[in-house]
């Protein structure tokens, strides 16, 4: 049986661990417990579980056992302070939830030793990698972060490229990443990296630009200025990068990619904090974030982009049922949304915000006007896209939406929310009645959201997809699950659920349907 992962592949029948051609030497204990943990992905696996299966019922001490989840995890690429792939549930065990292809057809595909990897786009493709903070000081890898991420935004405002999101290339930061992996693995031709060093109030960045196919260094460049010229050397590298892998990209597209900065360096970094915090997309991160985007408002009230930041942490608040007060974050959301539009009409993400906002309000014309707005203006950005999907889901295009989540998900592939995507495109699918694939999409998006023990929107589709079919243990397992995260939950409940009050009556009935038939009781 073959297991392919995160660029890695787990080969069982000669007992190899690969990543691309290189095979990863380990232990046979630790790949043992690799392909364990991987084939029970479906549950949490005790200690007696592992003593049991691994040391055949031996005595092993607490720091053994330790000592061999931390070798899994390097492996793989893991740790045990990211545990993006082995995760921790204190108390009760360990768990993979990294997302998982395995079996007869992968292992045809995989013939030449290759994984499986994203096809390259048509258009000039490009990954921008975390910068390298070189300055000794942990305080300043907000600023390495942020330098990289308004790379990322600048870059992908052309049309004419193709631009993998922040949320997929910064999953290899602080890894020693071989250049043609990371773009095999992303599916694009170029790979920019570089370096931030502050020292003095001054700035020294170094670029390279690399085609990953050849290996070959395109354009290098080291920039040593003022702390107050950042924003200037971010609009040169941008104008490079494209000028020399699409030099058809005239001096007007360049000069709407510029991006107005704030005056105060200060809220800049707030912003970058607080986006740190945001993409986290759990209950206990949504408050520093927030925290982080207001002080950045307070320090500049004309810079747009942290009222559109608010007002997605409003968003987030609402659809992960996080809120206590429904309509104070619906009225929060449209405010902060609607003033970052007026403050810098040509934000995409403004305009995703307000569209968001619509969509919540039930006015799914306006949400979804908003949504091609900001596609327009940014049409590389997998929220851009997500958030279309979404506002068509709610508009009854489902056909359109799964096309919309379907480009999200290539924009974004190593999206730690990746799970968002595939729920929303479940639901879609639900509606569609392509019941198959919707379990399919459902129990991807569950394995994803495993981490964040409160969130429900994967189950609630799985579970009725699962009754739809008729697979009635496994619906139950899934309406268990639920209810863990959502005790005494029933059909009138999610009925009452104010995210739904916008999702339109038939649509709305079909989901509960599906729920009764899943077994969740009515009241």
């Amino acid at each position: 049986m073959l297991y392919i992962f995160e660029g890695y592949g787990l080969d069982t029948d000669v007992r190899e661990l690969r990543r691309g051609d290189t095979v990863v030497a380990v232990q046979p204990q630790v790949f043992d417990l690799l392909e364990y943990l991987i084939r029970h992905r479906d549950r949490v696996i005790t200690k007696d579980d592992l003593i049991a299966t691994i040391w055949h019922g031996r005595i092993v001490s607490e720091s053994a056992l330790t000592t061999s989840i931390n070798a899994a995890r390097t492996a793989i690429g893991d740790s045990g302070e990211e545990q993006r792939l082995i995760k921790t549930l204190p108390r009760k065990g360990i768990r993979f939830v990294g997302t998982v292809r395995g079996g007869d057809d992968a292992a045809q595909r995989m013939l030449q030793g290759a994984l499986i990897t994203s096809a390259l786009p048509d258009m000039p493709s490009i990954a921008v990698l975390p910068f390298t903070n070189m300055s000794g000081d942990i305080e300043q890898e907000h600023f390495a972060d942020g330098i990289a991420e308004d790379i990322i935004t600048a870059l992908s405002r052309f049309r004419s490229l193709f631009v993998i999101a922040r949320s997929s290339t910064f999953i290899y930061k602080h890894k020693v990443a071989d250049v043609r992996q990371v773009a095999s693995e992303l599916g694009v031709r170029y790979v920019l990296e570089g370096s931030v060093r502050n020292a003095d109030q001054r700035a020294r960045i170094t670029a390279q630009l690399i085609d990953a196919e050849t290996g070959v260094h395109v354009w290098a460049e080291r920039f040593d200025r003022p702390l107050q010229d950042i924003f200037a050397v971010q609009d040169e590298i941008t104008e490079k990068v494209a000028a020399t892998i699409e030099p058809e990209i005239g001096a007007a597209e360049r000069e709407k990619a510029r991006r107005k900065p704030p005056e105060h360096l200060g809220a800049w970094e707030h912003y970058q904090r607080g986006m740190w915090h945001l993409l986290r997309r759990n209950r206990e991160d949504l408050v520093p974030a927030r925290a982080f985007f207001r002080k950045a408002i307070e320090l500049d009230p004309t810079f747009a982009t942290p009222y559109s930041a608010l007002a997605l942490s409003c968003f987030f608040q609402i659809t992960h049922g996080f809120t206590t007060d429904h309509a104070a974050s619906l009225d929060e959301l449209f405010t902060e949304a609607s003033h970052a539009v007026t403050l810098d009409p040509k934000d995409g993400l403004a305009h995703t915000a307000l569209g968001l906002a619509y969509m919540e309000r039930g006015n799914q014309v306006d949400a979804i006007a908003e949504h091609q707005i900001a596609l327009t203006l940014n049409p590389n950005s997998s929220l851009a896209h997500y958030a279309c999907g979404y506002a068509l889901t709610r508009a009854q295009r489902f056909h359109e939406a799964v096309d919309q989540l379907d480009i999200a998900v290539r924009l974004n592939p190593r999206d730690p929310a990746l799970w968002s995507y595939l729920a929303v495109k479940a639901g879609a699918l639900y509606q569609l009645r392509r019941f198959e694939e919707a379990a399919e999409c459902a129990r991807d998006a569950a394995r994803q959201s495993v981490v964040v023990v409160d969130l429900v929107w994967p189950y609630v589709w799985l579970a009725a997809t699962l009754g739809q079919l008729g697979k009635t243990n496994e619906a139950l397992a899934a309406v268990e699950e639920l209810r863990k995260r959502r005790p005494a939950l029933t059909v009138s409940g999610v009925r009452s659920w104010p995210h739904n009050l916008s999702r339109g009556e038939s649509a709305l009935e079909h989901l509960l349907e599906g729920l009764r038939l899943a077994g969740v009781p009515e009241q």
